[in-house]
Order: C-alpha cells, then sequence, then structure tokens
C-alpha cells in the first residue's frame, strides 16, 4: 500500500523491500503509531523526520522485531519484507534482525579488536568455513565502510581505542559482515562531530548502490542532504511522505511546513 502523500514517486521505477499496512503500536496504554502505511523503496535512503517522540525510533525497532523485547507491547496491522509478513508465526526473528540490522545512536563496539568486531558476526553464524575468507570479509567490510586505510594497522588494537567517528563506522562495518539487505540507523550521527558526520554521510550514499538503507534523524540538512525520500511524523501519525526534495521545498501538508521551517520542533 503506497501512502497517498507519495505523489511524486513512480512505483514502477521503484522496487518496494518493506510494506508498511495500517500499523498501529502500542507500549501499553500509549499509542505510539497510529495506522502507519508507508513503502520503503529497494537502494534508496529513506529519512524519517518529525520532534522527539513522535515514533520514529518506535518504527524503526518494529521493522527489525526489536520491540519484540519490551513487555506489554500491542501490535496490530503489518510489516512486508519482501513480500512476506515479519509477524508470520515460521519466521526467523535471529534470521530477520540479520537481513534488517541496526546502527544505534551511540556508537557500540565490542570491547576486543578491530579484528574480532568484523569477525565476529561471520563467526557467530557459521558463514565461512576458513580463517582467510573471514580475513577477506574483515577487508571487505572495513574497505565498504570507508575505514581500512585508517585501521589497516590497527587490527588487533582495540576497537575502543578509535575515534567516536571511526567506532560508528566499525559498528557498521559489522553490521556488513552478516550480508544484510536493510541498514536501520537510529540517528547514527547525534554524537558525532560535524566531521565524522560528514563521512557517515558520504558512506550511506555510497551503501545505498547494494543496501536499502533508513535513517531517523532530527537534523533536516542531514535529511535533505542524502536522503532520496522523507517521511514527516508527527504524535505517532505519518503527516507527509515523499521524495525529499518536494517535501523540503513543496510540502503538502502546513504541519510539515512548520515542522522544517523551525515553527515547532
Amino acid at each position: 500500500m503506497v501512502s497517498d502523500s507519495l505523489k511524486n514517486i513512480n512505483p514502477e521505477q521503484n522496487i518496494s523491500e518493506i510494506t508498511i499496512n495500517q500499523l498501529d503500536f502500542y507500549y501499553g496504554d500509549c499509542h505510539a503509531l497510529k495506522n502507519i502505511s508507508i513503502d520503503i523503496y529497494k537502494n534508496k535512503i529513506t529519512a524519517l523526520i518529525g520532534p522527539s517522540g513522535c515514533g520514529k525510533s518506535t518504527l524503526l525497532r518494529t521493522i527489525n522485531r526489536m520491540n519484540d523485547l519490551i513487555p506489554n507491547v500491542k501490535i496490530s496491522g503489518d510489516v512486508l519484507f519482501k513480500g512476506r509478513s515479519i509477524f508470520d508465526p515460521d519466521i526467523d526473528v535471529v534470521e530477520l534482525r540479520k537481513k534488517i540490522g541496526m546502527v544505534f545512536q551511540k556508537p557500540n563496539p565490542f570491547p576486543t579488536t578491530v579484528y574480532n568486531n568484523i569477525a565476529f558476526g561471520p563467526r557467530i553464524h557459521n558463514m565461512f568455513s576458513s580463517k582467510s575468507e573471514i580475513d577477506d570479509t574483515v577487508e571487505q567490510c572495513l574497505k565498504a565502510a570507508g575505514l581500512w586505510l585508517e585501521v589497516k594497522d590497527k587490527l588487533k588494537k582495540s576497537a575502543l581505542e578509535l575515534s567516536g567517528g571511526q567506532q560508528q563506522r566499525i559498528c557498521i562495518a559489522r553490521l556488513l559482515a552478516v550480508k544484510p539487505e536493510v541498514l536501520l540507523m537510529d540517528e547514527p550521527c547525534s554524537s558525532l562531530d560535524p566531521i565524522a558526520s560528514l563521512k557517515i554521510e558520504e558512506l550511506m550514499m555510497n551503501l545505498k548502490k547494494d543496501y536499502t538503507i533508513i535513517i531517523v534523524t532530527h537534523n533536516m540538512q542531514q535529511a535533505a542532504r542524502v536522503s532520496d525520500n522523507t517521511g514527516f511524523f508527527l504524535s505517532g501519525e505519518l503527516i507527509e511522505y515523499d521524495i525529499t526534495e518536494h517535501l523540503f521545498t513543496t510540502p503538502s501538508k502546513k504541519e510539515t511546513q512548520d515542522y522544517i521551517t523551525g515553527r515547532f520542533g
């Protein structure tokens, strides 16, 4: 189901990777997401914007079922990944989270070496049969994350010794090592300085050739720079969803106009 506000997106030229249909989400009595319908397109960057507490991160965590870990949650509606409901009783949730990975707001590298951070996922998933295969994967993922030249001589050093921006890219490389298809990024630059943030933005734009990316951000300029499509959320509702350029220049809803011009939020 395509949101009515997607007036400028041609579905024939875009492949829906994730389709969310009439999704309602409750934390106890708190109605956090209200009748959300949205298509997330393959090999695009979709930004979710809106004030704090409007449901952006809740939606992100619903997509890979991280909210399963929270008690007293109720969900209705559906989320389809490649046409199949993620709530299907036969779905392997571990496999789902491998295919739809998450990068968090604060970098969280494991307290071990740079090499072991990247090798961890392939090892626990028994993805490779030899050390040389893991070595190749570590190098490839660090290159994909734009880090290889910076850390190739530090593979045996603790990842915690790296800068904040490098740690965030280590987390992205660690995610790439298990061969995901969708990258969920929950304010990945909020704890980084402007230079490190720009490196993450450049990385996202490079990665979208191979991955579908959804980013939650409070930074309007960042959303405008990196995303193809943007959804504006307010009080748990999807107010508007459109091609980013159109949403920021000619929004169809007054609430969107007010938010992006700084009248509230």
